[in-house]
């Protein structure tokens, strides 16, 4: 598990294909601090496991599904990501409950300047996805956790402060740069519970309902 506050930019330095099977060597420094063997390290918001390392890179397999899924497949060498270690038991949550398990992509729509902030606006490629983006709520965003500033029908916007610009691979997306977004999991468990319908056979049904959480005090 991730909280979304960066740690560092890494860069591509080898990328290997094999259809839509890929393995990633990412230069890096800081997240190479005790680093062992299958640890876990989100990279640009995927959480992925160490297969080798050395002093400055290290290793990761992206399987089929991840590459269909995110926007690791149009990564090119020397290409800068979005770097963060899973987090410690007892450290400070600075940021959200982050999974580094990508829902989708969305695509830069707009990038504007808002007196210290920058204002990007995003197109999300699967418009279903909007059920769980709320306004002032959490989004994660290439491995950065944000707060969500308003939604349209299909896309949404957020609002970067100039730290969170300079420390991340943020600051070189554009206009139709894509993205990767996970969107904030107690909602997608919140609404999976309420919309689960379980076989016939199966165990007793559920009295979890809308009209439960209403009666009360949760809705």
């Amino acid at each position: 598990m991730f909280t979304g506050l960066v740690e560092e930019i890494g860069q591509m330095k080898g990328i290997s294909r094999q259809g839509e099977a890929m393995r990633l060597v990412i230069g890096a420094e800081r997240v190479l601090e005790g680093v062992m063997l299958g640890d876990s390290i989100s990279v640009s918001g995927v959480c992925l496991t160490v297969t080798s390392f050395d002093r400055s890179s290290f290793s990761a397999d992206v399987m089929p599904e991840t590459y269909r899924k995110s926007n690791l497949h149009q990564l090119r060498p020397g290409e800068k990501v979005n770097l963060e270690r899973a987090m410690q038991a007892g450290a400070r949550f600075g940021g959200h409950i982050v999974q580094g398990h990508i829902d989708g992509t969305g695509q830069i729509q707009s990038r504007e300047t808002d007196a210290n902030a920058v204002v990007f606006r995003i197109q999300l490629d699967d418009a279903s996805m909007l059920r769980y983006v709320i306004p002032k709520g959490s989004i994660t965003i290439d491995g950065i956790s944000l707060t969500v500033v308003d939604t349209s029908d299909h896309s949404f916007s957020v609002s970067v402060i100039p730290h969170t610009l300079s420390e991340t691979a943020l600051q070189f997306k554009h206009a139709g740069a894509v993205v990767n977004i996970e969107c904030d999991v107690i909602g997608k468990y919140v609404d999976h519970l309420l919309h689960f319908r379980q076989p016939e056979s199966a165990a007793p049904k559920s009295k979890l309902s809308t009209a439960f959480l209403m009666e009360n005090g949760f809705l």
